[in-house]
């Protein structure tokens, strides 16, 4: 009776082991989650260069604010003013 019940509870082992490596073969976790990890990492290291384009965006569009506000105020029929008027208003 009790080597039965040790041959019962190594099969069950056995059959849990087959089911683990299996599941293991197919989805692979290890891999995904090495995958993960080395994206990260990428990210991370590429961040300074994204940050810096933003940066550069926002700076550019400044400009080209500046630049229509100097021509608004140009064209302004109360030059005197300079587009404080436009200025208010927006």
């Amino acid at each position: 009776m009790f080597k039965t019940q040790i041959k019962i509870h190594f099969m069950r082992l056995r059959r849990f082991l087959n089911f683990s490596m299996r599941y293991f073969d197919r989805h692979k976790p290890l891999q995904t989650f090495q995958k993960s990890i080395l994206n990260t990492i990428k990210d991370i290291l590429g961040i300074y260069k994204k940050a810096k384009m933003a940066k550069f965006r926002v700076t550019y569009q400044q400009y080209q604010l500046n630049k229509m506000e100097k021509l608004i105020a140009q064209s302004n029929e109360h030059f005197f003013l300079k587009g404080q008027q436009l200025n208010e208003t927006r």
